[in-house]
């Protein structure tokens, strides 16, 4: 087992912190060699990402105002990171001492989607398929968390250059750079219309509860204080226009929740690296039951980490399958592929 969460503290490294953080990076890396905090490691819960969970927990007792010199690594909590020793001892230290703390966390919390500048590919997307099928669209989001992203079409977007797209008065602007390929600019120019939008997900997230604000900013790595501003700007959205949320198993409600989607809509059923905490069989059901409502009405899905972490769209549209992959995706929305095709 432990030999397991070795390699995920090594791919964690390597997969999703170089180039992104000094810091964890330099942390899973020696993580994976000690013994002590791999069997601490070991209380996250069944499915959980655990790199995530193991530094959320850190950073959120830190944030919560823990006194330990560990503290002064953290770009988060000073204003200036001065420390060039290494990081590894202090953080080691820090789970000792506060084993008990850190345990319950692993035991208790769960890692949810906050990242808002995902919604920098979702835009694109949800433009090229409302020039698809040219009807107000109906999203549902599986695994919803915050509901963050659930509001995509209330925020505006940048791609690399001074161009503004999506909505021009939003207190929300996401950047994001197209790694490969290239947006047709007309998919961007008209905000697709949604006709309502729900999110389901096991453990909602209160954001008028602030311990649950302060584990969603736990979650949010240290050097990352532009993720950061998104958070807090994209919450104060949010109170303004809150979507509607079901408590539950998103694949087991969708049959019945399907039922109630206006008929004239095209539904959009999503989900970002939440997948990857699916089991195998709840993956198959969910693939199952989009090619069911497929059989009556049009939808789309779109979604990663079911075969690999690639962004894909799904579309059953007039009874017939279609599948696209739009490509690789950085974890926190930083930059995209487009592989999908331009407007008619």
């Amino acid at each position: 087992m432990s030999q397991r969460i070795a390699e995920r503290f090594k791919n964690f490294a390597t997969l999703e912190c170089h180039g992104s953080s000094d810091l964890y990076e330099d942390l899973s890396n020696q993580i994976a060699a000690d013994d002590e905090l791999l069997d601490l490691s070991m209380y996250a819960r069944e499915g959980q990402p655990i790199p995530n969970l193991l530094f959320g927990a850190v950073h959120y007792l830190l944030l919560q105002g823990e006194e330990h010199e560990l503290k002064e690594f953290y770009p988060s909590i000073v204003d200036q990171v001065s420390r060039e020793d290494n990081p590894f001892p202090f953080f080691k230290d820090f789970c000792m001492k506060n084993k008990n703390e850190v345990r319950a966390i692993l035991e208790n919390k769960l890692v949810q989607t906050n990242e808002v500048r995902r919604c920098a590919y979702l835009y694109p997307v949800f433009c090229y398929i409302y020039n698809q099928i040219k009807r107000p669209l109906s999203l549902i989001e599986i695994g919803t968390s915050a509901r963050l992203q659930l509001l995509w079409d209330h925020y505006s977007y940048s791609y690399g250059d001074e161009q503004v797209y999506g909505n021009q008065n939003s207190i929300v602007h996401l950047t994001s750079i197209v790694r490969n390929g290239e947006i047709p600019l007309e998919l961007l120019t008209s905000i697709p219309p949604v006709s309502d939008r729900l999110g389901i997900d096991l453990n909602i997230t209160n954001l008028t509860d602030e311990d649950e604000y302060l584990w969603l900013k736990a979650l949010i790595w240290p050097e990352h204080k532009e993720r950061l501003k998104n958070l807090e700007n994209a919450v104060d959205q949010l109170r303004v226009n809150p979507p509607n949320l079901i408590a539950g198993n998103g694949v087991d409600l969708l049959p019945e929740i399907i039922k109630d989607v206006p008929v004239h809509t095209a539904v959009c059923i999503f989900h970002t690296h939440v997948a990857n905490q699916m089991p195998e069989a709840a993956k198959s059901e969910l693939m199952d039951q989009v090619n069911e409502i497929g059989r009556n009405r049009d939808v789309f899905h779109i979604y990663n980490n079911i075969y690999d972490r690639k962004l894909r769209v799904d579309s059953i549209i007039d009874g017939k399958s279609e599948t696209q992959v739009i490509g690789d995706t950085d974890g926190h929305g930083g930059w995209f592929d487009w592989n999908l095709g331009g407007a008619e």
